[in-house]
């Protein structure tokens, strides 16, 4: 088995190895994820197998019929041939084809199955919760009951909708700009401070601006749009500060700003409206850059008007385990 681990998004499937270098294709014979290639070798597998939600996250997937998008695919003469077969996620892909450690031979191996999903599976508590994660990025999603995908090709929306488990999907909006905004202001402060002939470390930075961004309360006017990064159904999206005067300028209210811009730019991707729409009555937080951040949580409970709540999920080896023992039964 050789094997391609290369990211198929919709947007850019044959800019690298289909449409400039096809040559590069004809040494492989087959193509998956990581996890499917994990779980390949430990069944000693011909062909991965590839779960639904792995599927849909590389574009060209018939999230209706369940089936890849073939016929596309071969009017553009993409080879078909390496894709894997698909399953249903939850699913056991084989058995383990030796002694693993203390694993024995024989134990049934799962397919590999989406982080966000299991991440979800692992938090949600019940039907009306909605998970925000912010880390690196940030992603504020909930389960959707009753969702009938299309057909035909995806359109640009700041809201996705992913297969979860069984015959439900969850509507995302994945923001590109999280807890990585933030760190490109502390390390601009940072590097500010260098050139003034003092260093101070990240991590004092950080300290600093959470401790008086919670001193001072005041209310600032300034507007920060903090999408540097742009956002994936707006790629040329920028960042900007405005409504800038002398009396908005102190560091506590800068920060804070920031903080507001943060949850109003995933607000305008995930409007509370639609929230209300799927009955949802409280958020549950995730990720560092949301549970060490008062600011940010006041931010969320006050633009979304629901409580925000911290649980001991969002592990999601630990939906893994959950969607797989849930099979069982």
């Amino acid at each position: 088995m050789t094997f391609i681990d290369e990211p198929m998004e919709q947007t850019s499937l044959s800019s690298t190895f289909f449409l400039f270098r096809p040559e590069k294709l004809k040494k492989y014979n087959c193509s998956g994820t990581i996890s499917d290639f994990a779980v390949a070798m430990l069944c000693n597998m011909n062909k991965p197998m590839m779960s639904y939600q792995n599927a849909a996250s590389w574009g060209y997937f018939n999230c209706a019929t369940k089936q890849w998008n073939k016929e596309v695919l071969q009017q553009a003469d993409f080879p078909v041939n390496l894709l894997p077969e698909v399953g249903q996620s939850g699913a056991i892909a084989g058995s383990l084809a030796g002694d693993w450690h203390s694993i024995p031979k024989g134990t049934p191996v799962g397919i590999g199955l989406g982080d966000l999903q299991c991440s979800v599976l692992s938090t949600v508590e019940r039907s009306t919760d909605a998970v925000l994660n912010i880390s690196t990025s940030a992603q504020i999603t909930f389960v959707v009951d009753q969702y009938q995908p299309s057909s035909g090709p995806p359109k640009a929306s700041a809201v996705d909708h992913f297969p979860y488990f069984g015959h439900q999907y969850i509507a995302v909006a994945a923001s590109l700009n999280g807890g990585n905004a933030l760190a490109t202001f502390v390390k601009m402060l940072q590097q500010w401070t260098l050139e003034l002939g003092f260093n101070v470390p990240q991590s004092k930075v950080w300290e600093k601006l959470l401790s008086i961004s919670l001193e001072d309360t005041a209310v600032s006017d300034l507007q920060v749009r903090p999408t540097c990064l742009g956002e994936r159904h707006s790629p040329d999206r920028t960042a900007s500060v405005s409504n800038i005067h002398v009396g908005n300028l102190h560091l506590a209210q800068v920060f804070r700003a920031l903080c507001k811009g943060l949850v109003e730019n995933m607000r305008s991707m995930m409007p509370r409206e639609i929230l209300q729409e799927a009955k949802i009555d409280r958020i549950v937080g995730n990720g560092s850059g949301l549970s060490r951040n008062k600011v940010l949580q006041a931010e969320v409970q006050q633009q979304y008007l629901l409580p925000l709540v911290f649980t001991k999920g969002g592990d999601s080896a630990k939906g893994a385990a959950i969607a797989f023992s849930q099979k069982e039964e």
